[in-house]
């Protein structure tokens, strides 16, 4: 049988993917989008490269015409005989398409620059689609009538979607649920040359001072009216113009004795011109070719240490229009006035340019951006693998499990593997979301940060065992979590300790027996503990309680501590030492390639099928099991007969933020009442990556959504007893997890109960077992 993983610490691609890439673009054009992504996933991928077809009155029958280019991508041209209809021409692309992968091995991605390759591409079935848009394509001279409505049958298709530039994400971020801004980047190191050890071209070198320069293709988005006018303005300034022209005639191009049309140049050489030049230019036309455009140019010529002038394009107003060498003009004297400035900088001025340049390009890498791209494409495609094997497997064999479990999250994935593995039985895991992880799930974002996205996931346990159990699917790294409260406008630790206490009171409490003497002091005697509140104020008094409980657990519950069972405050104390730790377990770390990886490794078992995107209620008919493991809320198997469990649920709101840290520790708790969310988190100190951004996530508790968190009140504890009693009548169906058994449980309280349940499961099937073979031998 096909298994998903290969079983390792790390569970990964079994064999190298496969990348075809149908790009409109010729790759001998100046290098592009398209050229500086797969150069560098060609590290990772087989890439290779399918461009436009060619037309040749020789050609007896279709073929691919195949050279090696940077990077070791591989280019594939399609030539055809002439003559050929568009059905012709479709049929004999997709032949020829089908013979190039029906050799490769590794998981197929296809990758689209263009809508219109679909047309011939559509029937083939590959295990991940990616839609990169680099322009409005539909607004582009020549397009095909349908070319929007072959867009949206793409992204239909596209399991990601990438943008490059604001406003193409702007305009598409509605239109499908994972896609993600990349704007352009920039190979600094390629474009950075000093112009004293730099020789110039033949071409440019007799050249009169000052050069405006520009490459990049030359077509109809580019202004020439404002060239021309550029050049009759200012007749002793050089205008140096590099690049093929495409879609338009020569014949439309302005001549002038200062313009200087020189062509088409290799990328590499482009530094050797842009370097000897003094200011950059890019006159683009405002049409709706460039309504959506993201110019990689802007941060190659920032990298070459150029001024620029560009004409008001959104993005790069948007993003370059506030610094001191980057200038908008909307008409030739604009520009004029612009390059005039710029040109009369000082060496001071012109230092301070690069400098913040220097700033501005330090995430805009191309390596940076593409090695995003390849964790969230290998992320991506893993997951995909999964769905699709574990899918494709469920309707190859018999449709009868052993057990189906529903709940791919912690007590799900225990169960499992346990029942697999240790029962030797077969299983089907069925999961609502579309991902395996439960509330567990991390990915890599925008930013190529990993983040948590139902909530920070801190592992800490005493359990040596649990600890030995999970170490089969995941390695681990050290980490302590830290919370810092924000309270009367100072950052305090949080569960308050001895530091707190001082830090708020301006007291010097040096020893623990001080620190106990003052809670002692200020503590509240209630009597009998009732509730929520009763529990701080006997410990802590009313002024600590007002400071740190109060709001928060408002703010989280819904309801005022009265209301909430004494358990709530019970698991946050306040302590009298200094230990600003907020777990003293003695095992506290971190799955070393995050928790999605390990429930993967997990769930690598050739008895275990996993359906994600999958609810209970819509399993197919031909599905069936002798044994039903449920996970999710105990009131939802039994249809809320008894009525409706109450929760608390929360809404997360996930930010990049430009600075390379946001806050001092991971997490940052919010008790006042009139701050929206509770909390605040920073992905990176949980993860241990270094990244110039960093990622941050809020909270904002909330009635409705997701169940996370069970109401600790009597009402809701009596109402799920009569649930249990039901649950005790289903001999064929265990309960098992938060949902199920409506408590809040750590994750290794969950791994726990869940390892307790299997070893009284599998104890009892044995015993059932036995019995079966009794009964067989004594007839």
């Amino acid at each position: 049988m096909h298994r998903p993983f290969q079983h390792s610490q790390t569970p990964a691609l079994s064999v190298r993917p496969v990348i075809v890439c149908f790009s409109h673009l010729r790759w001998d054009l100046v290098f592009q989008r398209p050229q500086h992504i797969m150069t560098r996933l060609a590290s990772q991928f087989d890439v290779t490269y399918w461009e436009e077809p060619r037309f040749d009155a020789a050609c007896d029958s279709p073929r691919l015409d195949r050279s090696s280019v940077e990077g070791g991508v591989t280019r594939l041209v399609p030539v055809l005989p002439e003559g050929l209809d568009g059905a012709a021409i479709d049929r004999a692309l997709g032949a020829l398409l089908e013979a190039e992968v029906a050799g490769h091995r590794g998981p197929l991605v296809f990758w689209y620059y263009t809508p219109m390759m679909l047309a011939f591409s559509a029937a083939m079935q590959p295990d991940f689609t990616v839609y990169d848009c680099m322009d409005e394509l539909a607004n582009f001279a020549f397009a095909p009538a349908d070319i929007a409505q072959r867009e949206a049958s793409l992204m239909a298709r596209a399991d990601l979607v990438l943008c490059g530039g604001r406003s193409l994400y702007e305009a598409r971020r509605s239109r499908h649920p994972n896609v993600h801004c990349y704007p352009s980047g920039v190979d600094i190191a390629h474009f950075a040359r000093d112009a004293a050890t730099t020789a110039e071209p033949e071409d440019q070198a007799a050249l009169p001072r000052p050069r405006l320069g520009f490459y990049g293709v030359i077509d109809e988005r580019m202004d020439l009216a404002l060239l021309a006018e550029l050049a009759a303005l200012r007749p002793d300034w050089a205008f140096v113009m590099i690049g093929p022209v495409v879609k338009i005639s020569p014949d439309d191009l302005p001549r002038a004795a200062n313009i200087h049309w020189l062509g088409g140049r290799d990328y590499a050489q482009l530094p050797d011109y842009a370097v000897h030049w003094d200011v950059a230019l890019m006159p683009f036309a405002l049409n709706a070719s460039t309504r959506y455009i993201s110019p990689t140019k802007t941060p190659e010529y920032m990298a070459s240490g150029l001024p620029v002038v560009s004409t008001p394009i959104a993005d790069v107003v948007a993003t370059y229009g506030t610094l001191g060498s980057i200038r908008i003009a909307a008409d030739a004297r604009g520009f004029v006035s612009a390059c005039e400035a710029l040109l009369s900088a000082d060496s001071r001025t012109s230092a301070a340019w690069r400098a913040e340049a220097e700033t501005c390009l330090a995430d805009k890498s191309w390596d940076g951006t593409v090695a995003r791209i390849a964790r969230q494409l290998q992320d991506g495609l893993v997951a995909r693998q999964v769905a699709r094997i574990s899918s494709a497997r469920a309707v190859n064999r018999a449709r009868h499990y052993d057990v189906l479990v529903v709940g791919a999250g912690f007590a799900g994935a225990v169960m499992a593997e346990r029942i697999a593995a240790g029962s030797g039985k077969s299983v089907l895991v069925i999961d609502k979301r579309d991902h395996i992880a439960g509330n567990a799930y991390d990915h890599h974002d925008d930013a190529g940060i990993l983040v948590h996205k139902y909530g920070p996931h801190i592992f800490h346990t005493n359990s040596r065992d649990i600890l030995d159990y999970l170490s089969r699917f995941t390695g681990w790294r050290p980490y302590e979590h830290r919370v810092l409260a924000a309270v009367d406008d100072r950052l305090v630790p949080m569960p308050i300790n001895r530091t707190t206490l001082n830090a708020l009171y301006g007291l010097n409490l040096e020893t623990e027996k001080d620190a106990a003497a003052y809670l002692q002091s200020v503590a509240i005697d209630v009597g009998e503990v009732r509730n929520s509140r009763d529990t701080v104020v006997s410990q802590v008094g009313e002024d600590l309680y007002a400071k740190f409980f109060e709001g928060y657990t408002r703010k989280q519950w819904g309801v005022d501590p009265r209301e909430l069972d004494k358990s709530v405050a019970a698991r946050v104390p306040a302590r009298t030492n200094t230990d600003d730790r907020y777990f003293t377990d003695v095992h506290q770390c971190m799955p070393d390639n995050g928790y999605t990886k390990m429930f993967m490794g997990m769930l690598n078992h050739p008895q275990i099928d996993v359906l994600t995107g999958q609810g209970y209620d819509d399993l197919p008919e031909t599905i069936s099991w002798d044994h039903l493991v449920w996970t999710g809320p105990i009131d939802e198997y039994f249809h809320h007969r008894l009525g409706r469990l109450p929760y608390r649920s929360l809404r997360f709101e996930h930010e990049t933020l430009e600075q390379e840290q946001a806050q001092p520790v991971a997490t940052v708790n919010y008790p006042d009442y009139d701050v929206p969310f509770t909390r605040i988190t920073e992905f990176k100190h949980l993860t241990g990556q270094q990244a110039e951004v960093t990622s941050i996530m809020r909270e904002y508790p909330a009635d409705e959504g997701d169940p996370y968190y069970p109401v600790p009140n009597a009402a809701a504890q009596d109402m799920y007893r009569r649930y249990a009693a039901l649950a005790r009548d289903c001999p064929d169906v265990t309960f098992v997890g938060r949902l199920a058994t409506y408590r809040y449980y750590n994750m290794d309280q969950i791994v726990g109960q869940a390892l307790a349940t299997w070893r009284r499961l599998d104890a009892r099937w044995r015993l059932d077992a036995l019995s079966t073979l009794g009964v067989v031998a004594a007839e």
